[in-house]
């Protein structure tokens, strides 16, 4: 989706995170390459084949990002969560491997 370079991590962690462990995100950028480059960060906060209900994900997010719904519509948006259509159940679509390196 993007051409992503370790300097593009290491600055979206710098400027965008207030802890990198645990996670901790300060502000959600406006650029699409930033905002992917945490969504992948996130997507290592949830279970492969794990299903998730609303709540479950707002509680996982909450501790990242206090405008979790954001946070939870962008991973729909670009592809890191599914969910119903009614929205009971989320999980995880990401190949968390392509990630490793957000970490």
């Amino acid at each position: 989706m993007f051409d992503i370079t370790g300097l593009d991590i290491l600055k979206t962690k710098q400027t965008l995170l207030i802890s990198n462990n645990p996670l901790i995100i300060k502000v959600f950028p406006a650029k699409e390459k930033r905002k992917y480059i945490l969504l992948g960060m996130i997507c290592h906060h949830f279970e492969k084949d794990k299903k998730y209900n609303e709540s479950e994900v707002n509680e996982i997010l909450k501790e990242i990002y206090s405008d979790y719904v954001t946070l939870r519509r962008y991973l729909i948006i670009y592809g890191f969560l599914d969910r119903t259509t009614d929205g009971s159940s989320y999980w995880l679509i990401a190949d968390q491997s392509k990630f490793k390196d957000y970490k």
